[in-house]
């Protein structure tokens, strides 16, 4: 008995020193207490970038957290940005495992989660190249506008109802994607919607097994695990019919008898159409075949980053507007004398000219970016920042919400003042200039920026020029309401506002 106490003090003893000892000759960054098992989690909170905000005002701009087991370093300022997704790009380019990612992206096998690595850079390239060149943006672009067009036509129809404007256009973002896509609608039914919300949910959950493993038991309990079992059949169902629907026609025309089943858009090459041509050819330059769960990763994908981020900008574009009426003002008499009478926007040459407008959305887009913490970034390998010691295997959060927020870079940054970025040149796509980082930056960043932000650019422009908003007495409250949700920072309660159509002159 007194051998077991002696060797479990002795024990006790070594394991503290050699935690004693490491923590000195490791130069780690600043750390929160952690508590037992638990780490740093009870402090994260229901809003991470807020959390994270208010933690890096006490630790610093670069600090470490332990989610569970899990090591992350917090980045929380314009320098240490740049260190991170352009000095030490590579060494940061891949991305921390992900239960979900694995479990419903096929592995991964997709562009956003997928490990750096070979795999990864063939697939970036396909997205890049043959997906969202600006020839393909400019394809879908009678998508965009054809979509669009049916959105302005039930709005004035509603009218003097009011309409849910967040509902309304979160099903255009949809249909947008969905034909750019797979050729085809998605939205008449609301399963669709429904499926798509709880992915984006599942994203946004809290996987035990991820970050205290001996307690991934709980997912099954909780539900969690059956909840993904049955997102990943159903979504994979889906897609599964859309490329047995795209071989069928694709056998059809090459007899010389194709054609287009019911509710398919066959005005151009969809995103299915070029991915299998590609799954065909042997002498694209890929490095590997292209798998049938690869273009379905890619797909989802899509419906990830494309159909959310859409939206909620736009919905955070109009609820400042709404809050701010001489800016509502100014904004719609700056579109309304470029685009002129009993004209539709257009895309091109009206918004090029359209200064005030581009700055609400770049304002929108820095005060409410659609991802507030950057897709988290792993370290390939044992570096340096700012003299501490990132080991190999480190997960980094940039919060690009904090840095958008940075009082020594933007003057009054809480306040919504677009006329700002008509003094700073700011370039929406790049990720070049680090206070500003709506769409991520180097080799992890947004493929589909340039589509997304023509989307929104063209959707807002058509709602301000066309309409103009009113939020019912009884909605103002919620309407004014700017909590926000988990995940894709949107608003918490949808606008619900009435529209008049605006008599052309």
């Amino acid at each position: 008995m007194h051998i077991f106490a002696f060797v479990a003090a002795f024990t006790f003893l070594f394991l503290f020193l050699f935690k004693l000892l490491r923590r000195k000759t490791t130069n780690l960054p600043p750390s929160p207490a952690a508590l037992p098992i638990l780490g740093n989690l009870h402090q994260v909170g229901r809003l991470p970038h807020r959390s994270l905000a208010s933690l890096s005002e006490k630790y610093g701009p670069l600090f470490l957290v332990r989610l569970g087991s899990i090591p992350v370093a917090v980045v929380s300022s314009v320098d240490i940005a740049e260190e991170v997704l352009k000095t030490q790009d590579l060494t940061f380019a891949s991305r921390p495992p992900s239960s979900m990612a694995s479990r419903l992206l096929y592995g991964p096998r997709d562009v956003i989660y997928s490990p750096y690595g070979p795999y990864w850079r063939q697939m970036r390239k396909i997205c890049v190249i043959h997906l969202l060149s600006l020839k393909r943006v400019q394809e879908i672009q009678p998508i965009l506008k054809e979509e669009v067009a049916i959105l302005l036509s039930e709005i004035a129809g509603a009218s003097p109802a009011p309409v849910n404007l967040s509902e309304m256009v979160e099903d255009l973002s949809k249909d947008i994607i969905c034909r750019a896509a797979l050729g085809r609608k998605c939205s008449g039914g609301r399963r669709f919607g429904e499926m798509v919300k709880e992915l984006m949910d599942l994203f946004g959950s809290f996987p035990m097994r991820d970050f205290i493993p001996w307690l991934g038991w709980v997912d099954e309990i909780s539900g969690l695990n059956a909840r993904v079992r049955r997102s990943f059949i159903e979504f994979d169902r889906f897609l599964e019919g859309v490329l047995e629907e795209h071989d069928i026609r694709r056998r059809e025309s090459e007899e010389g008898n194709g054609i287009s089943g019911v509710g398919v858009d066959r005005q151009s090459v969809d995103f299915v159409d070029v991915l299998l041509s590609l799954k065909e050819k042997d002498d694209d330059g890929l490095t590997f075949t292209l798998h049938r769960d690869s273009i379905k990763a890619i797909l989802m994908d899509m419906f990830v980053a494309g159909t959310e981020t859409s939206s909620t900008t736009i919905e955070w574009a109009m609820t400042e507007l709404l809050r701010h009426p001489n800016l509502m003002k100014k904004t719609q008499e700056e579109i309304r004398r470029i685009v002129g009478s009993n004209s539709i926007v257009d895309e091109e040459e009206d918004i090029e000219q359209m200064e005030y407008f581009k700055a609400v959305v770049k304002e929108t887009l820095r005060l409410h970016p659609p991802v507030s913490i950057l897709i988290p970034r792993a370290a390939r390998k044992d570096t340096n920042l700012q003299g501490y010691q990132i080991p190999a295997g480190t997960t980094v959060f940039v919060n690009a919400w904090k840095i958008a927020r940075d009082p020594a870079y933007w003057e009054e940054p809480d306040e919504f003042w677009p006329d700002r970025f008509l003094e700073k040149d700011v370039d929406h796509c790049t990720g070049q200039d680090f206070h500003y980082l709506p769409f991520g930056s180097g080799r992890r960043s947004c493929p589909g920026a340039s589509f997304g932000l023509i989307s929104v650019h063209y959707i807002l422009a058509n709602l301000l020029h066309f309409f103009n908003w009113e939020i019912p007495e009884e909605r103002k409250k919620e309407a004014f309401d700017m909590s926000e949700l988990a995940g894709v920072a949107r608003k918490k309660l949808g606008l619900v506002l009435s529209a008049s159509p605006y008599i052309l002159n």
